[in-house]
């Protein structure tokens, strides 16, 4: 099983991290309280801009929840498209030649989903197999690959693509100024990525899937998610994530490596999704990293924020074509998200 190739999307509009908090600010106006803490909450993210699928000033127009996922279902085919047609492109083959196509988002519904409207617009074959995954939030972008890995190891002759696009900006609460709310507010931005996964028979190139884990903690379904309601999704955000990272994280890693008879010291690079400062933190103390070795996905949430399941995507693919490990290094990708949960990948480059 092999990652052939990563490629994101993103869309035209970014804005410095200090533009949209001043537009917040001038928003909320005199309902906000403490405009400082806003300020100092926003500059702490680490987050240098982010992309918007509407121009800043468009957003104060949208009448509700109804209109804001009917933007929604447009960008997401546009971004969804751009991802997938650049990640077909960079794997050499041709897009008759997916046989599955796994869809995630945790920030617009749609039925058909997502994946169905791509199919249409991009001339797919009508025989791919179809599953769109909802819910999954900031671990859907490992989830999908290990889904798409066990597709292809069922189905080694065949290829499976993975699709994440996640509107983040499109689900902010107006008149939410809790806590969560104005942290979700500094944190989170627009974008997509697409995988392309090919099986042992396919003889395309790329890292090698050696083991996949999945991790759920049971009783946790609080510390992150929505609550959905007629005013769409309001973001539930736990002080207790960076917490549970360094609960869990390195007991995780360490049973999955075991496993394969190895342990962290053979793993030579860290693929993290973007979770935010804290969360990026947390990864390092739990497993001892040091000397910048979780540099890219630093340098993710600078550029972009965190961008929900496509996150650890576009991490993937900033390595796989700027930080290519040489052949032999092992690798971990890895989330954590809603559940709570962690999705862990073991990869040969």
């Amino acid at each position: 099983m092999q990652i052939v190739s990563a490629s994101s999307a993103f869309p035209p509009y970014y804005y410095p991290q200090a533009v949209i908090s001043a537009a917040f600010e001038n928003y909320w106006g005199e309902r906000l309280e403490n405009p400082h803490q806003l300020r100092r909450l926003h500059a702490r993210m680490g987050v240098d801009g982010r992309y918007l699928v509407l121009p800043l000033e468009a957003y104060p127009a949208i009448a509700g929840w109804g209109q804001a996922n009917n933007i929604w279902i447009e960008k997401a085919q546009e971004l969804g498209q751009q991802a997938l047609c650049r990640a077909i492109q960079a794997a050499g083959i041709d897009r008759r030649d997916i046989d599955a196509l796994f869809f995630t988002t945790v920030t617009g519904v749609a039925s058909p989903s997502i994946d169905a409207m791509l199919m249409n617009r991009m001339g797919l074959s009508p025989h791919v197999r179809r599953s769109p995954l909802f819910g999954l939030g900031c671990v859907g972008g490992a989830a999908g690959i290990a889904r798409a890995a066990d597709y292809v190891r069922a189905y080694p002759d065949q290829v499976a693509a993975l699709v994440s696009v996640e509107i983040c900006s499109l689900t902010v609460q107006r008149d939410d100024l809790s806590v969560a709310n104005l942290i979700s507010c500094g944190l989170f931005g627009d974008g997509a990525a697409a995988v392309i996964v090919a099986g042992s028979d396919c003889e395309l190139p790329g890292p090698e899937i050696i083991a996949t884990r999945s991790i759920f903690y049971p009783g946790t379904e609080k510390v992150m998610g929505w609550d959905i309601s007629e005013q769409g999704f309001r973001i539930v955000l736990s002080p207790e994530v960076p917490e549970m990272v360094r609960k869990h994280l390195a007991g995780d890693v360490d049973a999955l490596l075991s496993d394969q008879r190895m342990s962290r010291a053979d793993i030579g690079t860290w693929i993290f999704h973007t979770g935010g400062p804290k969360v990026l933190e947390a990864t390092e103390d739990a497993l001892g990293l040091k000397d910048g070795q979780l540099g890219v996905s630093w340098a993710a949430l600078r550029k972009a924020g965190n961008l929900s399941s496509a996150s650890v995507l576009v991490v993937l693919e900033d390595v796989m074509r700027q930080h290519r490990p040489q052949p032999g290094t092992h690798s971990i990708l890895a989330a954590m998200g809603p559940g709570f949960c962690a999705e862990l990948i073991l990869i040969r480059w």
